[in-house]
């Protein structure tokens, strides 16, 4: 069981921003910038890459609820989504998840 699995179970606290029928968005416990907002479905997808067409409005609900958190949150001058996909895409907990990241510049390439 992953760490956003115990989440979602209400066995870890988290800083909650979000919550609905098929998402929840909270704040990381290690902000990687001002803002720093994860986006899961609550249906237990490990990746991107494990998604299925069955998925596609999830999908799309997320996204829309990552550009409701970073409205919420006063990022108008900008933000990222990202996800991580993979040991070698820094992908850490095997739970679909989006980051926004937003309240400074954000430099590219990322690294």
């Amino acid at each position: 069981m992953t760490i956003f699995q115990r989440i979602l179970d209400g066995e870890i606290p988290a800083d909650v921003v979000h919550e609905d029928d098929l998402a929840i968005a909270f704040r990381d416990i290690s902000p990687q910038a001002p803002t720093h907002i994860l986006v899961i479905p609550r249906k237990p997808i490990v990746s991107i890459q494990s998604a299925e067409e069955v998925d596609q409005a999830l999908l799309g609900h997320l996204m829309l609820v990552a550009q409701r958190v970073a409205r919420a949150e006063g990022l108008d001058d900008g933000y990222r989504i990202v996800t991580n996909i993979g040991q070698q895409g820094g992908q850490s907990v095997p739970h679909l998840h989006l980051h926004v990241l937003g309240g400074r510049q954000l430099t590219w390439p990322p690294g």
